[in-house]
């Protein structure tokens, strides 16, 4: 296992890479304590991190290593399918994954999501349009979408 800190526009990202490739990515408050010289592999990484925050970057080209239950999994796929500035509600992420009624377990595995950003939870809003439910707070949340909506970052809700 190796960690990485990414200083972000939006604070400390702590990124954990196994050899498969990032199992998790989260925001930090906190820089993480053990921390590893970026390899080759998560380099990469980073310039892709660097191109998204830049603006340059609308699909992620990076190996997961994602841990889950099966429906977790199958809800974090879903996510990926998400494009670049576009956003859908918890009831329309239930209705993709053939489960109109499982709302709740939709949001609950979205807000399990262990790979912020990559796997874009952020993209997932109310069905009134509100932001709703975001471990890295909502202000991270909006930035993020205003971010994608218009390439630069802009006052959008």
């Amino acid at each position: 296992m190796e960690t990485l800190n990414y200083n972000s526009p939006i604070g400390n990202i702590q990124i954990t890479l196994s050899d498969k490739g990032i199992n998790r990515l989260i925001f930090a408050d906190k820089k993480a304590r053990r921390r590893s010289e970026p390899g080759l592999f998560s380099a990469e990484y980073m310039r892709q991190l660097d191109a998204y925050f830049n603006g340059q970057l609308k699909q992620f080209n990076i190996p997961l290593d994602l841990q889950g239950s099966e429906f977790q999994l199958k809800v974090w796929r879903e996510l990926q399918k998400i494009p670049f500035g576009q956003t859908i509600s918890y009831m329309e992420l239930a209705r993709r994954l053939g489960k109109p009624k499982a709302i709740r377990a939709a949001a609950h595995a979205n807000a399990k999501n262990p790979v912020s950003i990559i796997v874009p939870c952020h993209r997932v809003i109310g069905s009134n349009g509100n932001l709703i439910g975001y471990a890295g707070g909502l202000w991270r949340k909006k930035w993020l979408l205003e971010l994608e909506m218009y390439g630069t970052q802009q006052k959008l809700f």
